[in-house]
Parts: structure tokens; C-alpha cells; sequence
């Protein structure tokens, strides 16, 4: 009996014992797939940080340019004023800002008094036209008796003499006629050349002196830059230099040099350089701070896209890409800016390859993705973006 119930027990342990061995087999077999998937993961990790696209420093033709600061003013400013005493002023045809031409009404005096004292002469040369008639007559009889003993040669001389005194009274009274003509004609202010009224300090009712200013005229509209430069600069600068002027606002307008200051300030050490500028005004205005380029020439430098130059703490730095297509950063001196180009005065070799833009995500020795195009399109700009973002 006893050997009837020993062989199912036999049975039983060595089916639970091989159930135990498998268990462990398949206990001991996981770690080390998961050992080798470990091993495959650092191979498969080292992805670009961002796509960039390449460009390299070219050689080009820069232009040379000096800067200086300055005022807008006048070319040339007429002083309009009033040349009679005593007027009143009856009436104003011109205000600030209006353009005139020359020999335009600018201004009216009230002419009764004028009027009156032109009458007065008119009559006064009347009169002594009457009388040099008579003396002329009394002249002439005299002369035709002269000799004949019928007056004395005193009586003779006293005709010839009233008829030269006569004259010469014409003469007087026609010259005070002129002169209230004159005056009758300064009654009206006129404007002495073309422009543009920059002032007017005449006031409708006011009796005026002579030489009282009523108005000033910028001549001809003309406007001029006066920059000042060093003394070292003044040489640089020949007359008939271009010169590209702007305004506060950002308005620009062209110039050229028309000539430089004979003299420098002595405590400053500056010198003017007069600049006319060219076409209309617009937004300049006399008194006007503006700054102007001198156009001095070209010359030969390198230049790179201004995308590729990026400015940390001051300095401006690009990234070159090794074989490795891993960036290093470059510390570089900029120098003239050319349109979408600036000049790589050093830090950079023509057959450097440079990163074209983006690079203010990038830093030293990190991995990216080269394209082919010089000018990234703006899908592969936007995945450039959202992979710098996601970094």
C-alpha cells in the first residue's frame, strides 16, 4: 500500500520543479535584453540640435562713410523790412510758410499822407515851371536887345540869372516830386526774391520806423546741412561729396558738399562743412538737428549675412561647422554695414563655413543638420525654430 501512494508524490515534485526551473530561465533572460537594448540606445541618441543652412564671407566693394551731426538752416535769409517812417500798416498778404515769388504784395501802408505830400509837390513843380516860362522870356528879350543901350548890361545879367534860378527851381521841385513818389511807391512791401516766409513780426495798425522788420525769407526755398567734422576729417571731405542726410523722424535726403569752413572753432577743434540738399524740403526745417553720411569712396572687405552674426554681452560672434557638422563659436570685429551684409573686419576666412542664421540657438559644439540652399525657405525656418524650441 504503500507503494501505490509513493509514485503520484514522485510525480507531482518533479512536475512542480521543472514549472520552477522555466520561471527562472525566463527570470534570468530579461535583464539581459534589456541590457542590450540599453546598449543600442546611446548610438541612436546624438541628434542635430537645430537645421541650419551654410554661407560663407565674400569679398565685395564697401563704401567708405563718415559720419557727423549737424543743424539744418537757410541757404541764404532775406530780412524784409519797411523803408518809410510814420506809416501805418494797413494790410498783411503773406503769413509764416507761404511760398512767394519775387516782386509779390507782402504788405500795405496806408497812403493819405503820401498822397497829400505828392500833391504838394506835384503843385510846387507846377509853379515853378510858370515861373522859369516867364524868366526864360524875360531872358530872351534881353538878350535881343542886349548892346543896343536900350537896358544896362546890369538889367541884362538880372534876366539871364532869374532864367537859370528858374530852372534850377524846377529842377528842385521836381526832385521833391521823385522823392514822394518814392515814398508812395514803398508804401507797398514787395517781396525782393522767390522763397518761402519764415517769419513775419509785422502786426495790421502798427506805425512803423524805418528799417522795422516786418518779415524773413528763406531765399528760394533753399535748405542746407551744416555738419561739423574734426579737424582731421576736414581733409577727407573734397567739395562736391554726396551726402545722405536724415532727419529726427527717419526722412533722408541727398546733398552734396558746397563748400568747407575756412576757419575751425578753436575750443571745440570742429569744423562746418555747408551741404546743400537737394530736392524738396518735406519734413526739414531750419533749426533742425539732422545726421548726415559723407560718401568718401569703396573699398575691398569681407562681408557676411548680418543673419550670421550674432551679438551676446557686447561682442558679435558667428559659428563655423567642422566636418563634423559641429558648430564652433567665433569671436569677430564688424565693421561697415552694406544693405543685408555687414563687413568682417576680423575673426573669419573666406573657406570658413558659417552658419547662415539662427544661430543665437546654438552654442559651442553643439551638433547640427547642414541643408543644401544658401537661403533657408521658411518651412525649413520654421522647423529650425521649433527644433530650437523644443531644445
Amino acid at each position: 500500500m504503500n507503494h501505490l501512494t509513493f509514485k503520484p508524490l514522485t510525480l507531482g515534485l518533479l512536475a512542480a520543479a521543472l514549472i520552477g526551473l522555466g520561471a527562472l530561465g525566463l527570470w534570468t533572460s530579461q535583464p539581459a535584453a534589456a541590457q542590450a537594448t540599453a546598449a543600442q540606445t546611446p548610438a541612436s541618441a546624438a541628434k542635430p540640435s537645430l537645421t541650419v543652412a551654410l554661407t560663407q564671407a565674400r569679398s565685395s566693394a564697401l563704401p567708405i562713410k563718415l559720419a557727423a551731426n549737424g543743424n539744418v538752416a537757410a541757404w541764404q535769409e532775406a530780412s524784409i523790412g519797411t523803408e518809410v517812417s510814420g506809416l501805418r500798416v494797413a494790410e498783411l498778404h503773406a503769413n509764416v510758410g507761404d511760398s512767394v515769388k519775387k516782386g509779390q504784395l507782402l504788405a500795405s501802408f496806408a497812403t493819405d499822407s503820401v498822397n497829400a505830400d505828392v500833391a504838394l509837390a506835384r503843385a510846387a513843380v507846377a509853379e515853378a515851371q510858370a515861373n522859369a516860362a516867364e524868366a526864360t522870356a524875360n531872358a530872351e528879350r534881353a538878350r535881343a536887345v542886349q548892346g543896343s543901350g536900350a537896358l544896362s548890361a546890369q538889367q541884362v545879367n538880372q534876366y539871364l540869372t532869374q532864367e537859370q534860378t528858374a530852372k534850377a527851381r524846377v529842377a528842385s521841385t521836381q526832385a521833391q516830386l521823385d522823392s514822394q513818389l518814392l515814398r508812395l511807391k514803398q508804401t507797398q512791401v514787395l517781396a525782393p526774391d522767390s522763397g518761402i516766409i519764415s517769419s513775419r513780426s509785422a502786426t495790421v495798425g502798427a506805425v512803423l520806423g524805418a528799417g522795422t522788420e516786418l518779415f524773413k525769407l528763406i531765399r528760394q526755398g533753399r535748405l542746407e546741412w551744416r555738419g561739423e567734422v574734426t579737424s582731421a576729417e576736414l581733409g577727407r571731405i573734397p567739395v562736391g561729396t554726396t551726402v545722405l542726410v536724415t532727419a529726427p523722424g527717419g526722412a533722408q535726403l541727398k546733398g552734396r558738399v558746397r563748400m568747407l569752413a575756412p576757419t575751425v572753432d578753436a575750443a571745440t577743434r570742429n569744423g562746418l562743412v555747408y551741404v546743400d540738399l537737394l530736392g524738396p524740403p518735406q519734413t526739414f526745417k531750419p533749426g533742425m538737428f539732422a545726421r548726415g553720411e559723407f560718401e568718401l569712396g569703396q573699398t575691398a572687405a569681407l562681408s557676411v549675412p548680418q543673419t550670421a552674426v550674432v551679438v551676446r554681452d557686447g561682442f558679435s560672434y558667428v559659428y563655423r561647422v567642422g566636418a563634423d557638422n559641429r558648430v564652433s563659436q567665433l569671436k569677430v570685429q564688424t565693421g561697415r554695414v552694406q544693405g543685408d551684409h555687414i563687413e568682417i573686419q576680423s575673426g573669419v576666412k573666406p573657406e570658413d563655413k558659417l552658419v547662415a542664421s539662427g544661430g543665437s540657438f546654438l552654442s559651442d559644439g553643439d551638433l547640427v543638420r547642414v541643408v543644401e540652399s544658401s537661403k533657408p525657405n521658411s518651412a525649413q525656418a520654421k522647423a529650425a525654430h521649433a527644433q530650437a524650441a523644443i531644445k
